[in-house]
């Protein structure tokens, strides 16, 4: 069974306790790896402001998950998010090999800087 490298992103009710996005955190982290996946990295960005209201609400805890997992495991883990009441939206990107080149750039902090603010060649010159 080969394995696909995925990005998740979910967004967590903001009403609730510190603890209580912790448990969700690690529920989920732990349906990933009980159903075959292997956990690369967990990010949380923490409490973030919508652009738009969303479910009345004007904000949401923002967690982003990079794992290693079978393809049957996604529609799991999708039921699963779309059935929990403090998930408000999440997203799951599948890496093709150039986005995996990115990731792998990511890690080693050597991305190239494609586009440059005139601002910050301005500050380059003026050195």
């Amino acid at each position: 069974m080969s394995k696909n490298y995925y990005e998740l992103t979910y967004i967590i009710n903001p009403v609730l306790e510190d603890d209580q996005y912790e448990e969700i955190v690690e529920k989920f982290t732990e349906f990933i790896r009980d159903n075959g996946g292997e956990i690369d990295e967990v990010d949380e960005w923490g409490i973030r402001k919508f652009e738009f209201e969303m479910d009345k609400k004007t904000s949401g805890y923002y967690v982003n998950a990079y794992f290693n997992a079978p393809g049957e495991l996604i529609e799991k883990l999708e039921r699963a998010l779309r059935i929990d009441d403090h998930i408000m939206r999440y997203l799951t990107l599948k890496y093709d090999a150039k986005m995996l080149r990115h990731r792998e750039l990511q890690r080693k902090n050597a991305v190239p800087t494609v586009f440059v603010d005139d601002e910050e060649e301005e500050e380059e010159d003026e050195d």
